[in-house]
């Protein structure tokens, strides 16, 4: 499958749609927790963040026609290996710990790209999607807490290592978005952002960046399960029809 998607060029739309595509995969995973969570306060929590999330993924999606260069294909509408999103989020989570990893980690990993996006120098990403930043305020300090109560090593190792695959190779194409001043940090800088947001070093994940996929941005094969993909191509056709019939 792999083979049969365009190869990106120094994009920035291809970015933001692998942030949007995430960030629609992250809402719904969270949504999925709305009735699972150990707490009623972390269920309300779960269907608060996965909304944000849905909602924001709608507004990056929306940024790709003023960028210039929309990179979506016809294969999304049948090929679940065609979406953006990180392998954490390929099947639905079976334990808090990956939830909770993913909200500390990948979530907050996503927010920093956004924040880089915000300060550089694009118009349209500055004025789109600095609200984000303020609402992903909580998601980080929900995450933080939870993380603090000692999860399982392994979900939160992984986390770690494809929010550093989904950063890119020191000298890929986000190096050179922050180089042209498009994107205020590059791989180096997001990594250590996120520590310091995190207040944790990462572990030492080795990375083969031969076999990294730099449209999907993850070396990993494989997608999203059958069920989910369905749901999302059901809910692209709701939308459609919403706006032929309006």
């Amino acid at each position: 499958m792999r083979g049969n998607l365009p190869v990106p060029s120094h994009r920035l739309s291809d970015l933001v749609l692998s942030i949007a595509d995430n960030k629609q995969m992250l809402g719904l995973r969270y949504a999925e927790w709305a009735t699972r969570a150990p707490s009623l306060e972390a269920d309300i929590a779960a269907a608060a963040m996965g909304l944000d999330d849905l909602g924001h993924s709608r507004v990056l999606y929306g940024c790709l026609e003023p960028l210039g260069a929309d990179p979506r294909g016809l294969e999304r509408e049948s090929d679940p290996a065609s979406l953006r999103a990180l392998p954490y989020f390929d099947e639905p989570w079976t334990e808090w710990a990956q939830f909770v990893a993913a909200n500390a980690v990948l979530d907050t990993a996503f927010t920093v790209m956004i924040e880089a996006c915000v300060n550089g120098e694009v118009e349209v990403l500055q004025h789109r999607l600095r609200k984000m930043l303020l609402e992903e305020r909580y998601h980080f300090l929900h995450g933080r807490s939870w993380l603090k109560s000692r999860i399982d090593a392994e979900p939160l190792n992984r986390a770690w290592t494809e929010a550093i695959e989904w950063f890119g190779p020191p000298d890929g194409e986000v190096a050179k978005l922050h180089r042209d001043g498009k994107l205020s940090m590059g791989p180096r800088e997001l990594l250590a952002r996120l520590e310091e947001r995190l207040e944790s070093k990462s572990p030492n994940a080795r990375v083969d960046w031969k076999g990294w996929d730099p449209v999907r941005r993850r070396s990993r094969p494989g997608a999203i399960d059958e069920q989910t993909f369905g749901m999302l191509r059901g809910l692209e056709e709701k939308k459609f029809a919403a706006t032929k019939e309006g």
